[in-house]
């Protein structure tokens, strides 16, 4: 925690072939919390990127100072909840924002009337806000409530995702509007207590996190959020990703 007890935010960005949206998402971060007056660092957990996003990370941290941007690279792809893990042991916040580090949470680039509008990257300012009116111990985004929404996806995938978080409601009942969604604010203590719980991977993973909240009784805050389709390269759902949500869910559905 920040000198005189003052709240700090650890951002943790797993990354994976991201040297194109990482400099554009730092700089969006940065000045998100400069202009909110917030303390912060941001933690970057490469996996072992081929194309060269461990350099453009270094380079970053000798912008920004090595104070604010810290780079806790892997050597391979070791999976979502272990980056959070790693992530965590070099956290000195005692929040942790994670997000996605394509753009996708920043609202970034929407047109209007043929006329690119200004960056909007206002939604962690209203998660603290969030956070601080209820005491509340996760803050989730959610493109299902409120203003919230999903740009740049075409039908097929839109349905996908509608009806994935559908299923979710009705058979795990999670206390939550939007389960598969990766853009939260945690306390660090809560975070950790649910990385012990947790054992599922990929895109089950954010879902289970929301699950065993609800079972070991943390609070949930929700804001309404724009998701906007990746800024720069190939999103990484597939197939295989789409069933092994079907299998995670069958087995949180059987096991909580």
């Amino acid at each position: 925690m920040a000198a005189g007890g003052a709240d700090k935010f650890s951002v943790l960005l797993p990354t994976y072939n991201e040297r194109e949206n990482l400099p554009l998402v730092v700089w969006l971060l940065a000045r998100t919390f400069q202009e909110s007056g917030n303390n912060f660092e941001i933690i970057i957990i490469d996996d072992g990127s081929p194309d060269g996003t461990q350099e453009i990370a270094e380079q970053l941290e000798k912008i920004y100072g090595s104070d604010k941007i810290l780079l806790r690279p892997r050597p391979r792809k070791l999976g979502l909840g272990t980056a959070y893990i790693h992530g965590m042991k070099h956290a000195t916040g005692n929040f942790i924002v994670i997000m996605d580090a394509d753009l996708s949470h920043h609202h970034p680039f929407v047109f209007s009337d043929g006329v690119f509008l200004p960056f909007q990257p206002k939604f962690i300012p209203e998660f603290i806000r969030k956070q601080k009116e209820g005491n509340f111990d996760i803050v989730s985004g959610t493109r299902y409530k409120g203003n919230g929404g999903v740009y740049g996806w075409d039908l097929k995938r839109k349905l996908i995702s509608r009806g994935a978080n559908f299923l979710t409601q009705v058979l795990l009942r999670p206390g939550a509007s939007d389960l598969t969604g990766s853009f939260r604010l945690y306390r660090k203590e809560v975070l950790q207590k649910l990385m012990e719980k947790c054992v599922s991977k990929g895109y089950v993973f954010q879902m289970e996190m929301i699950v065993r909240a609800r079972q070991l009784g943390y609070t949930i805050g929700e804001v309404p959020i724009s998701f906007v389709d990746r800024v720069y390269g190939e999103s990484k759902l597939g197939g295989n990703e789409i069933v092994s949500f079907l299998k995670g869910l069958l087995t949180l559905f059987a096991t909580t």
